[in-house]
């Protein structure tokens, strides 16, 4: 535990130097390149018998590169992995009387995730850093109220052939949990009625995608019979098994709030740093 906790910390101090330090993109694109270079490694581990290692990670690093100097590719990349998590949520669901999904598809599945995951964290870092922050808050806060609301009243399995441990009570107990950040960000923002119930009912969105992110990996894990996708970070496993959850939170809230702004329904999204 005390190593998980170090581990934490370090990664907190690396990411918080990374995104606040400067404006410019000089700390953050560096760490996004080397986190995209790992959680690529990551990936192969998932596919089956590691097809074509080192042209996935070339190609990814190349694709993600590119997309991020070229924002008009960001919403192509989102809407593509938003319809891979809408078929996500059935493969989870039935997993694993279907396997269909398993195979050489997961190579273009790995590159639509990760650009789309990459890009979306590089634009709400570039409209403001504490954007950011507040998805990593939605997906800590819902996963911290899962874990701990699970542990003491879990008793409805979510998701028993992907991952046993995770209870629909957990599910609840994060829901409320990330509610509540939430809730007190869209009062702070002073936004109207209209306004605010969406910026509320993306949050939910956001967070539901998050757990879906996170039993998705869990399955490709169980599927490629492993137990951790890397080793890097002691105490955590490896990067994919830290960011699984962003993975599908990030580009969700991006490409929502990115509808949402264009009919008007919200402002133009502004600095949070005076409310988190």
């Amino acid at each position: 535990m005390w190593q998980r906790i170090k581990t934490a910390i370090i990664l907190v101090i690396i990411v918080g130097v990374a995104m606040f330090a400067s404006r410019q993109p000089f700390l953050f694109l560096p760490l996004l390149t080397v986190g995209t270079l790992i959680a690529s490694h990551e990936w192969t581990k998932l596919m089956p018998k590691r097809k074509q290692p080192a042209q996935f990670i070339a190609l990814m690093l190349v694709v993600t590169l590119v997309s991020i100097f070229v924002p008009v590719s960001w919403v192509v990349w989102w809407v593509l992995s938003f319809g891979i998590w809408l078929m996500a949520t059935k493969w989870v669901l039935v997993y694993p009387a279907q396997e269909k999904w398993y195979g050489k598809r997961l190579f273009f599945m790995g590159i639509v995730i990760l650009t789309a995951s990459i890009t979306a964290m590089y634009s709400l870092w570039q409209v403001s850093p504490w954007w950011l922050m507040y998805v990593f808050l939605l997906v800590w806060c819902a996963d911290s109220g899962a874990y701990f609301v699970g542990r003491k009243l879990g008793k409805r399995k979510l998701a028993p052939n992907v991952s046993p441990n995770k209870s629909i009570e957990g599910l609840i107990g994060g829901i409320i949990t990330a509610s509540l950040v939430a809730v007190g960000v869209g009062f702070g923002l002073k936004l109207d009625t209209v306004a605010l119930v969406a910026f509320l009912g993306l949050s939910g969105l956001t967070v539901l995608a998050s757990v879906l992110g996170d039993l998705f990996e869990s399955m490709l894990k169980r599927r490629a019979g492993i137990k951790d996708s890397g080793t890097i970070l002691p105490g955590h496993g490896g990067v994919l098994d830290r960011i699984d959850s962003l993975l599908s939170a990030a580009p969700v809230f991006a490409l929502g709030v990115l509808v949402l702004v264009y009919l008007g329904v919200l402002p133009a999204l502004g600095d949070l740093k005076g409310l988190l």
